[in-house]
């Protein structure tokens, strides 16, 4: 219990308990000091209750002789004197840590502030309490224990690591525009030491899109593009080239989504007899489609996450923020949560939920009709591979004959087929090795893009005999002169001539595909303008409101937004991951053909690793020569190839 002439702490400064009233306490502190050009000190009284005070010394005799001011006054001076670095104090706080240190049973057990003192001069003199307390608090060896609980003030010895850590952090700060200033000159040289890497980070914001803006970059006169930020990282080597910054800098997440989807609800399915087919890569473990013929009706099942998935729900705003999942050398960045395969991807249980296209075709397989149900499907998976080997089996000749009659159709339609070799480039997680292979063709992946198409026109077709708001996808017709060149400059040219795409609530001819009208229906745990048209088609078999127009248009310019936002990111981390293999295969070689001589610089194209490159060599189109690289700036995704 606090009596008259106590010393306690209030408001962080020494007070001297005055007098006792019931259960208050009036105390006298020093609010300001007195100064050597004659400003006088201010003294303050306050009537407190003891919870807002830290007693100090409860029991002091020192301090009846004189008054109270004055022995504040005493108080702080000593106080002074025991924060210089050359007193008595410091020398008996530097004795008693390392008296406290060698004793493994005290080094990190908190010590109450009276003990402390007597471990560190015996007898106090009140008049020293705040000034040893001062020292203490501000030094290195200790540290205060806060809150103070229970009246108690006490400490905790800290170890030689933790003084070290603040020495430096103190030192740092004291001397910081001198150390920012030798780490700026190391910069201009790129000669940065490990711990310079903590400047680096606005560098990196400025790498990954995050910012413009870059004081750093400026201070050592470089301009401030992601381009420039991405080559000092590199050669300061705080980037390895294995960094692939460009998901990032299109605002795009590297992780999947995280927001589950709930099993689908129980509602009315038609069960579709016979079986369809998910035919896919080998390796491919999240199949979304399945189709099938029976006889009468080609029948194209697709993954039904909109049933789970209503318009504007939480899960919904994320896909859209997405537009689609993102496909980059390292890995997959799903624009559903991975959790939706187990209740939506197509056979991987006995049964499987579908939104279903049931496409009726004339001789020449043009979509006579098109109805959409909700179904239970019994779906058996086949690679690429085995399907082919099927191909004159009874259950699957006829899709490859109506592949082959609806190709035939839309040429004739005026549909351009484009076949410019591809690759699939891989990237081992731990050793970050990148592979490039040669994408095959099989002749079951054109029977799945002919059924897909089928699915997307007669989707389109049933919007728009119901009146169905509906994400229709469109293109000019290409004007392709009659000299095009043959073999693979001749895809080139043809490329040259193709129209971008257009995405609108009106049906409109796709050239390219060489429909009347067309819409994508077929992939909506991958894509969200596909996830839009399947929630308007459920919402029109369920007899609920559709989204109107104008919504509609809302919501596929931001879905069809950040969709371009991945495919950007996808080609830029191909290329990327393209530069990085032919920096790990230094002096490999390369055969290039000649596909375009109509600019300056001839245009050449690897097949073997899918890159287009510009070369000042004299040939003929279609003509093959051998390179290698000679120089590869990844920063800007540029290269200059050589002959050999």
């Amino acid at each position: 219990m606090l009596t008259k002439n106590s010393i306690v702490i209030y408001k962080n400064l020494p007070a001297l308990v005055k007098d006792v009233d019931g259960d208050k306490f009036v105390v006298v502190w020093c609010a300001s000091r007195a100064t050597p050009s004659g400003k006088k000190a201010v003294y303050a009284e306050q009537k407190v209750r003891e919870k807002d005070v830290v007693p100090l010394v409860v029991k002091n005799s020192d301090s009846s002789a004189g008054s109270a001011n004055s022995f504040i006054d005493k108080m702080m001076d000593f106080a002074d004197s025991a924060l210089s670095a050359d007193s008595d104090t410091q020398s008996q706080i530097l004795e008693t840590h390392e008296l406290l240190l060698s004793d493994d049973s005290t080094a990190s057990s908190p010590i109450e502030f009276s003990e402390l003192v007597d471990l560190m001069k015996g007898a106090l003199e009140s008049v020293e309490a705040w000034g040893i307390f001062s020292a203490l608090k501000a030094s290195y060896q200790f540290k205060l224990v806060e809150p103070v609980s229970d009246g108690k003030i006490m400490f905790v010895p800290r170890s030689d690591g933790e003084i070290e850590s603040m020495k430096k952090k103190d030192f740092e700060k004291e001397h910081a525009e001198e150390i920012r200033a030798e780490f700026v000159e190391r910069l201009k040289k790129r000669e940065i030491l490990p711990e310079d890497s903590v400047y680096m980070t606005e560098i990196e914001t400025v790498a990954l899109g995050k910012s413009d803006k870059s004081k750093l970059m400026k201070e050592i006169g470089v301009a401030e593009t992601p381009e420039n930020a991405h080559k000092i990282l590199l050669e300061t080597k705080i980037w390895e080239i294995t960094r692939n910054p460009y998901p990032l800098r299109w605002g795009l997440s590297a992780k999947s989504a995280t927001e589950p989807l709930p099993p689908p609800p129980d509602e009315e399915r038609v069960k579709i007899p016979g079986v369809a087919y998910a035919i896919d890569n080998a390796w491919s473990n999240d199949p979304d489609d399945a189709i099938g013929f029976d006889g009468e009706y080609l029948w194209v099942h697709i993954a039904d996450p909109a049933a789970a998935v209503t318009p504007d729900s939480k899960i919904d705003k994320i896909a859209r923020d997405r537009g689609a999942t993102l496909y980059i050398p390292e890995g997959t960045s799903m624009m559903l949560a991975p959790n939706c395969l187990e209740n939506y991807a197509l056979g991987l249980t006995e049964e499987s939920k579908a939104l279903s296209f049931k496409i009726k075709l004339d001789g020449e397989c043009n979509v006579e009709s098109c109805e959409v149900l909700r179904t239970i499907v019994n779906v058996k998976r086949h690679s690429y591979e085995s399907a082919d080997l099927e191909k004159d089996s009874p259950e699957l000749k006829p899709l490859y004959d109506i592949a082959a009659r609806n190709f035939e159709r839309r040429m004739k339609r005026g549909a351009v087929n484009i076949d410019i070799p591809e690759v699939h480039i891989t990237v081992d997680p731990e050793t970050k090795k990148v592979e490039i292979e040669p994408t095959p063709h099989p002749k079951s992946a054109d029977v799945v893009r002919e059924a897909m198409l089928l699915a997307g026109e007669g989707a389109a077709l049933f919007a728009f005999r119901n009146g169905i708001p509906f994400p229709f996808i469109s293109q000019e017709i290409p004007e392709i002169p009659d000299d095009i060149p043959e073999g693979l400059a001749g895809e080139f040219r043809t490329r040259r001539c193709m129209r971008r795409r257009s995405v609108g609530v009106t049906p409109s001819p796709h050239g390219g595909l060489g429909l009347s009208m067309y819409s994508q229906v077929t992939s909506p745990l991958r894509r969200y303008g596909d996830l839009i048209s399947h929630q308007q088609l459920r919402s029109f078999l369920k007899k609920e409101k559709l989204i109107d127009k104008d919504e509609m248009l809302l919501r596929m310019s931001a879905g069809e937004a950040a969709a371009q936002a991945s495919k950007k990111a996808e080609r830029n981390s191909r290329m990327h991951w393209t530069l990085v293999y032919l920096l790990q295969n230094p002096g490999m070689e390369f055969d290039a053909v000649c596909v375009d001589k109509s600019r300056d610089v001839p245009q050449f194209f690897i097949p073997q690793i899918g890159l287009e490159i510009q070369l000042k060599h004299e040939c003929e189109l279609n003509e093959s020569v051998k390179v290698k690289v000679s120089k590869i700036d990844l920063p800007t995704l540029s290269s200059v190839f050589q002959t050999v």
